[in-house]
């Protein structure tokens, strides 16, 4: 009788890939995203676009990450959704974060499983800052005065600086702060609100703030940049090194983390924030006249009510950061209409496995 050869177990680069809706691809390169970036432009009118040659940001680098829980009986599930699924699958490995996260799982289940807070299902979003994770549960039933001692001791048994909390959409509360949690942008100390928005990795940040950088214009002493969609200050204070920034962001958490931030750097006078919805108040053609550049960093829709007022205000220059192409494709189309040619786009691989690619595209008025 001839023995059986056992067929050898498929190798992928991640052993939840095909489960974990976290990875459309088991090959990186699977997808060109040049060619992604490059067909986005084309639907935009500039078919003829040079692409510079894809920035790739390492796999394990992601510091950011917004992790399902769900308690199933006895068990607590943490983890990502399936592909297309409300189904959460537990996560035991993962190829695209920081490996600092592992370690930080076991103990997150038997917290979540100990919190009266949880009663089936929310989430745990962990920014990882210099100063350590910062950790926002966002649950289904209001938290408990043991459920906040548990918090406190989970935070100094794992160096935690900050735990906040929030019930449904309630905004977070800290529950516990050990220290302030820091990172730096354009070497400004900045302490992001919980759970607030972080690009994907610090290595992917300085490819687009290097790439935004490289398309300002020549810029003089009182040269002014008007930023729009500036969060806690990714962009906002590396422009400040070379002209004075004017930021527009709807987010009053993010609003608040840069004010603290320019204030403690003596930045008043450099770079000035102003709260303001976009999408419903779009900055007006008279603010962004004599500018020098319009920078702006749209959510995943794009930016498509304030593009008109971009182009009526007759700058000179735009400085686009996308993570969407097909919103890219609408509003650098309207850029084109309205007599902006290209001048660089760069794409930014910083979403590996994935079909998301991160675009800097600048244009200018001929």
């Amino acid at each position: 009788m001839t023995a059986r050869i056992p067929f050898p177990k498929r190798v992928t680069h991640c052993p939840h890939f095909g489960q974990c809706g976290g990875c459309a691809f088991d090959n990186r390169h699977a997808l060109d995203k040049r060619a992604v970036l490059q067909a986005a432009l084309a639907r935009a009118g500039f078919a003829q676009a040079a692409i510079a040659p894809l920035r790739e940001v390492p796999a394990g680098t992601r510091r950011r990450v917004d992790l399902a829980v769900q308690r199933q009986g006895a068990e607590i599930l943490l983890g990502l959704h399936r592909a297309r699924s409300t189904d959460v699958v537990d996560m035991q490995a993962c190829a695209l974060l920081r490996p600092e996260f592992l370690p930080l799982l076991p103990p997150l289940r038997a917290l979540a499983r100990s919190l009266q807070a949880l009663r089936r299902a929310g989430s745990i979003v962990i920014n990882w800052l210099e100063t350590g994770p910062d950790i926002l549960l966002r649950l289904d039933a209001p938290f408990t005065q043991p459920d906040r001692r548990r918090l406190v001791d989970f935070a100094n048994a794992h160096n935690v600086p900050r735990i906040s909390i929030a019930t449904g959409r309630d905004l977070p509360e800290p529950a516990v702060i050990l220290k302030t949690p820091i990172l730096h942008f354009g070497g400004v100390a900045v302490s992001p609100p919980p759970g607030g928005f972080l690009q994907a990795s610090a290595e992917g940040e300085a490819e687009i703030v290097q790439a935004v950088l490289a398309g300002l214009p020549k810029l003089a002493g009182k040269s002014r940049i008007v930023e729009l969609f500036s969060g806690s200050g990714t962009l906002t204070f590396p422009l400040a090194r070379h002209a004075r920034v004017e930021a527009y962001e709807g987010d009053e958490a993010a609003c608040d983390a840069a004010e603290a931030a320019l204030r403690f750097a003596a930045l008043a006078g450099r770079v000035r924030v102003t709260r303001r919805d976009l999408h419903r108040r779009p900055v007006q053609p008279a603010d962004m006249a004599r500018a020098a550049a319009v920078v702006l960093d749209p959510p995943f829709a794009g930016a498509a009510a304030q593009m008109r007022f971009i182009v009526a205000s007759g700058v000179k220059r735009v400085i686009y950061v996308s993570c969407s192409p097909d919103a890219l494709a609408v509003d650098a189309g309207t850029l084109g209409h309205a007599g902006y040619h290209l001048l660089a786009a760069t794409p930014i691989d910083q979403f590996p496995y994935s079909e998301n690619v991160e675009s800097v595209v600048v244009l200018e008025k001929t």
